[in-house]
């Protein structure tokens, strides 16, 4: 693929639907749901940002992702709960190496709604879109060690778990080991082979 098709793609994100899920381009209105979320240091223990101070930050940031968006360089979807109509989370690549067919794979969904595999559920089909429609040869995601949640949704798409970089990053004044899984087209299309229609 070429990088103007990707630009193309993404400066005008689909949206991507699940049976309990609307994945779709993040908006300004998404701020007090994203806040909700984003403000908890629960949440961004693992993460590489601090949680966010106010909900006027949240409307700033998502503010500038607009414009990241109308350039297609941003890769992230809005994950919306189709029940209640909420903006639970965020799911997509943090990068995509088009020389190499590679992508990386990021999520994070409030807390209120863990433990009922939406997290894979968005994730799942942002492998499709990934494979098919940008026709990736691999997908891989990276987790902080001790966040075994993350792991467990890494497992749960079919990705297998490659090994710890000790110490690989500096992340709020201390190194963090990094554990990075990954899983090819052809062993994602074989795993949805198997699973029951």
């Amino acid at each position: 693929m070429k990088r103007q098709t990707l630009i193309k793609i993404f400066s005008d994100i689909p949206m991507l639907e699940t049976p309990r899920l609307l994945l779709r381009k993040m908006k300004v209105s998404d701020a007090e749901d994203m806040f909700d979320y984003a403000k908890r240091p629960d949440v961004t223990a693992y993460l590489l940002w601090s949680p966010h101070t106010s909900r006027s930050y949240t409307e700033d940031y998502l503010r500038y992702l607009q414009s990241r968006y109308a350039l297609g360089e941003f890769y992230d979807w809005a994950v919306v709960d189709r029940e209640s109509g909420r903006m639970i989370g965020t799911c997509g690549f943090t990068h995509i190496d088009l020389a190499h067919r590679c992508g990386e794979l990021g999520y994070v969904l409030n807390p209120d709604f863990h433990g009922h595999g939406l997290g894979t559920e968005a994730a799942e089909r942002v492998l499709d879109f990934g494979f098919d429609r940008l026709e990736l040869h691999r997908i891989e995601a990276r987790f902080m060690r001790g966040n075994d949640v993350s792991l467990r949704v890494m497992e749960k798409l079919g990705m297998t778990f490659e090994g710890y970089r000790r110490d690989a990053m500096w992340v709020k004044q201390q190194y963090r080991t990094v554990g990075t899984c990954a899983v090819l087209a052809d062993e994602h299309r074989r795993k949805l082979k198997k699973e029951p229609q």
